[in-house]
């Protein structure tokens, strides 16, 4: 687990969750386009690289300029998921039908609430017409726990949809059944991804795209870890007489509602599943306190184990390494030099692009701004920020989607 992901600064925190959204790497003029690093290719099953570095085919990697919140896929009275199970289901557009399903993770603690972390990362790659299951998962300091979890509750969703369909998109079994199954993650999502791969041989994904990977231990991956378990041991006490903590673990609807009206802040009857993102985020924090209190400093497996798990271990024929340039965290490289001989020795490939963005890029939102009757000169700079911002998840979410195209050729 990579708990960087999560105890990130203030400013970084609230930036996942802003209505404005500033870039946080250099501007983009032009737009930049991905650069394949490595490709490694067992039995040269997909073409090379073209000459202009884009992944895939040409006309597929600009820029979509026309990806907009006002279309007739999501308006701001309506979602675009649905709770199935312990997982979130988004559809392509209605009338479309589904290429694959996606499989998709998140980051650690932001993870547990991917609808609003990576809420137009999800849409963005659901336009393509993949169909979407998130799975949703409380953070551990157990890797192997928490990949089971994440294994189970996929295939308990899975088995649900090819059983029954997707009525709300119209979608019957025989619309899903022959339907590939690719998975996406980022940060610890993505280390969950490959050990998913690594610890099972059925039901595992035709393809793995891994953004971000990061397997660093616990001291490096939270600053002072070796010093939080201490402070917050000496804290609990007083934090568990705190009557928002027992509220915490135990509250209902209707008392999480009082708890975020005395916060200031409310929470209308019609817009519930904002109260249950909330309260799942949030239910994460007693479990991680007291594990941290019970003297845990590390993650288990450890690092090395990992390591030599995936080395020996990993069955996903296909994978695509994705690393940002602006990512200090960032252990691709690595998971890169791991996997080879052992994609070498299933016959399977793996390839490596590098795009313009930093650790968090996977979890900007688009920004909401309404220009006034009068267009003036701030519209135009806020119109100019949104677009350098959208333009490196947009860039990343062509590249996903491209490679997993190539796969159907």
């Amino acid at each position: 687990m990579e708990l960087a992901t999560s105890f990130i600064s203030g400013s970084q925190f609230s930036l996942l969750f802003s209505k404005n959204i500033t870039p946080r790497s250099p501007p983009l003029f032009p737009h930049k386009y991905p650069r394949m690093i490595q490709s490694f290719n067992s039995q040269s099953a997909f073409p090379g690289m073209i000459s202009n570095g884009h992944v895939g085919r040409s006309s597929r990697l600009g820029i979509n300029n026309n990806i907009s919140s006002n279309s007739s896929y999501r308006n701001t009275n309506s979602k675009i998921y649905t709770r199935q199970d312990s997982c979130l289901v988004i559809p392509p557009p209605r009338g479309k039908k589904p290429r694959a399903i996606i499989k998709f993770l998140g980051g650690a603690f932001i993870g547990a609430v991917p609808e609003v972390t990576y809420g137009y990362l999800i849409e963005l790659l659901a336009k393509e017409e993949f169909f979407i299951i998130s799975v949703p998962y409380n953070v551990t300091f157990d890797h192997a726990q928490a990949a089971n979890q994440v294994y189970e509750r996929f295939n308990a969703c899975y088995d649900t949809l090819l059983a029954s369909g997707f009525s709300d998109a119209n979608l019957t079994p025989a619309d899903l059944v022959n339907l590939p199954v690719y998975c996406v993650g980022h940060s610890n999502g993505a280390l969950l991804q490959v050990l998913t791969g690594s610890y099972f041989c059925e039901k595992i994904p035709k393809a793995n795209a891994i953004i971000s990977y990061n397997n660093r231990s616990a001291t490096e991956a939270v600053p002072y870890f070796e010093q939080l378990g201490p402070l917050v041991r000496q804290m609990m006490p007083m934090v568990e007489a705190f009557p928002v903590y027992s509220m915490a673990r135990s509250a209902t609807d209707d008392a999480w509602k009082v708890l975020l009206d005395t916060a200031g802040q409310m929470v209308p009857d019609s817009d519930q599943e904002a109260l249950v993102s909330f309260t799942k985020f949030v239910d994460q924090l007693p479990s991680v306190f007291g594990q941290v209190t019970e003297g845990i400093s590390e993650f288990k497996p450890t690092p090395s184990e990992n390591r030599e798990c995936c080395k020996n271990s990993y069955n996903v024929q296909h994978t695509l390494l994705v690393k940002f340039n602006f990512d200090t965290i960032d252990e691709t490289d690595l998971l890169q030099e791991t996997l080879k001989p052992r994609v070498e020795s299933i016959g399977g490939t793996l390839e490596k692009v590098q795009l313009y963005g930093n650790h968090i890029t996977p979890c900007i939102q688009e920004p909401k701004w309404q220009a006034g009757d009068l267009y003036t000169p701030a519209d135009a700079i806020a119109q100019g920020l949104k677009t350098l911002s959208l333009n490196e998840i947009r860039v990343l979410s062509r590249t996903i989607c491209d490679w997993f195209r190539r796969l159907e050729d």
